[in-house]
């Protein structure tokens, strides 16, 4: 025998377990566990890259600089930011899969930022045509667009860290990686967006999440497979 072979895995004859632990530990090296608060840290400085970008690329509209905010653009804003942290804290918490882990929090989250776009359906349907104006549809594809390019921080967050963990459901992963990154996309852009019509918000700052949940849910599961 080797002395630099432990006696408890040595190759031999007599002792074929200790030969197929050895083969199956050869190689194998510690790696640092997952902390769930570095996920979310990492996924919050994300969030603070994207509003430094808002600030410095488009700047702040001018309420929010005067403090004199609008009850619309506080009560989209907020649901939008509450959706961006509860599927990335979900996001975060499927990379580290446990037996007996709930998942679902996330789903009250999307069914309060719902009440968007419910609610700017109703205004849109008593207005009629005046509030599908060209110079509207303009705004809100720039804000579709914005959003959506601003949702790419995130994305690349909670990518690389689904890569350093081990999810079980890279399709629901990928979805719910999208729905944050869009979610902390609009709301980063939010805070240039002059408008605070609820059928602007509830419509186009709300495709902003739609679009990149369905981005990540078909393009995220096959960067994250294990």
């Amino acid at each position: 025998m080797s002395r630099n072979t432990p006696p408890s895995v040595a190759p031999s004859v007599g002792n074929p377990t200790g030969v197929l632990i050895a083969q199956l530990v050869d190689g194998l090296e510690p790696v640092r566990p997952l902390r769930f608060s570095s996920g979310l840290g990492f996924a919050l400085a994300g969030l603070g890259v994207t509003m430094t970008t808002v600030a410095l690329l488009f700047g702040i509209r001018p309420d929010v600089i005067t403090g004199s905010f609008d009850p619309v653009f506080l009560l989209a804003t907020g649901l939008f930011l509450l959706l961006g942290l509860a599927c990335a804290v979900t996001v975060i918490m499927m990379s580290r899969p446990r037996v007996g882990s709930d998942h679902g929090g996330w789903v009250w989250a999307v069914a309060m930022a719902a009440l968007l776009p419910i609610a700017a359906t109703i205004s849109s349907l008593g207005r009629g045509p005046a509030a599908f104006t060209a110079s509207a549809a303009q705004q809100g594809f720039d804000c579709l667009m914005a959003g959506s390019g601003l949702a790419l921080m995130t994305f690349a967050v909670l990518i690389w860290w689904l890569r350093r963990g081990a999810p079980t459901s890279p399709g629901r992963a990928g979805l719910l990686a999208g729905i944050a990154a869009g979610s902390f996309g609009i709301f980063a852009i939010s805070f240039h967006c002059d408008s605070s019509d609820i059928v602007h918000i509830g419509l186009w700052h709300s495709a902003v999440v739609v679009v990149s949940a369905l981005v990540g849910r078909i393009a995220v599961p096959p960067l994250i497979r294990w």
